[in-house]
């Protein structure tokens, strides 16, 4: 959509804008309809000095206004507000607020991506003004928020969407054959972490690029023929399979998701690997004692996610548990925080209310420390791989597959209130959020993801004489 040429609208400062609206003014308004003005004042007051790249055109029943400066090329993003309930959503809850919104359409956005690199391209900014000043007003009026909101259809369907998330049919609807649900490793062979954007996606790509991922963890796992191997995560058994069927070896894994463990056993006996993979309905705090020193090799592939900050010691503890000590390797991989913006805490966002609850993404030395004070210094980190430049692409995939795949009568037999379109629809576009919400924070280094082997203290590295 075009934008307008010209130097942005430049508003008064938050302080005069909010002095503007007289008390008696205000007084006429509903308490709605005040909070509604409130909220849109107090936003647009601070975006002249929040948006310093790019260009953002936010239009609605009132007008439109145009921040930043617009030049060709740049990143040129429009918002088109439906519901003014969008003034408040972003007042009260921020980031998360502007989710809800999309997903319940009471904001059109030109693009998804470019809304995404929008916001981290001005993290500081808006960090600075606009999020300050939206946790200095909405702390004043918050207690209001279900009088206004919470109790709504709107609110109920997002409600109802956040756990829409455990249906075997969605996933395969658009992961690969193998159906791994974590970042895939790109090659030439690809177009590397660009090839789609470059000459177009060819069908079978993603099942290559997961399949080298899948190899490469083995690999560096050193499994041979009649190792055993023990899984944190099973997912839909992709990983379990491979370790089975082509590096010769036996496979414990565990997952706490019955559909999960449903099709990776249904899976395993197609692949005629029962014999050789067992998939165990299991926490990981609760692996048996007869695993102690049982183990060759250790594999986890994106689930320490949900661990959580201070369980990794007991984490990195188990597996010094079950692996032998000698001779052993332990494979990790997780999206991770740079050390610079990794917490302990971190505060719900759109990931944690609408995707992970109660997810804790940890940072590489965060978790490199838990292993080392777990194992006593019985582990040795052999290498740290950062493979947050594959995840984009892999993001891209999987929406397209979304869109080519999903359909509402697919979904529904798992979820019949998704049977109403209004609600299929924000489910469908809680995902599409997801993959631009990842795919920019991959991108722009908001987030990393990590990859760490480990060998025990007196094994030798990978032999080069």
């Amino acid at each position: 959509m075009a934008s307008s040429s010209q130097p942005c609208v430049q508003f008064v400062p938050s302080s005069k804008a909010l002095q503007s609206s007289s008390l008696f003014s205000s007084s006429l308004l509903s308490p709605r309809s005040w909070m509604v003005s409130f909220a849109r004042s107090s936003i647009l007051s601070v975006l002249s000095d929040a948006i310093t790249i790019g260009h953002l055109t936010i239009s609605d029943s009132e007008g439109t206004h145009y921040y930043g400066r617009y030049k060709k090329g740049c990143n040129d993003v429009h918002l088109k507000i439906v519901n003014d309930n969008f003034w408040l959503r972003i007042l009260l809850s921020g980031d998360l607020g502007f989710s809800e919104a999309y997903m319940i359409g009471d904001v059109q956005v030109s693009s998804l991506k470019s809304s995404m690199n929008l916001w981290l391209e001005n993290q500081a900014g808006m960090e600075d003004t606009l999020s300050s000043a939206v946790a200095r007003v909405s702390s004043a009026i918050s207690s209001l928020y279900n009088s206004f909101l919470g109790q709504t259809r709107s609110q109920a369907r997002l409600n109802a969407i956040a756990s829409y998330d455990q249906s075997n049919e969605l996933f395969k609807a658009f992961l690969s054959r193998e159906m791994m649900y974590s970042c895939a490793l790109w090659s030439d062979a690809e177009g590397g972490v660009r090839g789609d954007l470059v000459d177009g996606p060819r069908p079978g790509d993603l099942e290559a690029a997961q399949l080298r991922k899948i190899r490469h963890v083995l690999t560096k796992a050193r499994v041979k023929p009649g190792h055993r191997v023990l899984e944190f995560g099973s997912g839909w058994g992709g990983l379990a399979i491979e370790a089975a069927r082509t590096f010769g070896c036996e496979v414990d894994t565990l997952t706490l998701s019955i559909e999960q463990k449903t099709l990776a056993e249904e899976r395993v006996r197609a692949a005629g690997l029962e014999g050789r993979v067992r998939v165990h309905l299991m926490d990981y705090r609760e692996i048996p004692a007869e695993w102690e020193k049982a183990f060759d090799a250790f594999v986890s592939i994106e689930m320490l996610e949900h661990v959580g900050a201070k369980h990794y010691t007991t984490y990195f503890k188990l597996v010094d548990f079950a692996l032998k000590s000698r001779d052993a390797v332990a494979v990790v991989s997780a999206s991770t925080f740079p050390e610079s913006r990794f917490s302990g805490y971190q505060a719900e966002d759109f990931m944690r209310r609408y995707m992970w609850p109660n997810s804790c993404l940890p940072s590489a030395t965060a978790l490199i420390t838990a292993a080392h004070t777990a194992g006593a210094g019985r582990f040795t980190l052999e290498g740290v791989e950062n493979h947050a430049a594959h995840y984009p692409r892999t993001l891209r995939e999987w929406g397209r597959r979304l869109d080519l795949n999903l359909t509402q009568d697919l979904i529904a037999k798992d979820y019949p209130a998704l049977r109403e379109r209004a609600d299929y629809d924000a489910f469908k576009r809680k995902w599409h959020y997801l993959f631009a919400y990842a795919g920019a924070g991959f991108a722009k280094g908001y987030i990393t993801c990590h990859m760490l082997t480990f060998i025990r203290a007196n094994d030798v590295p990978v032999r080069c004489d």
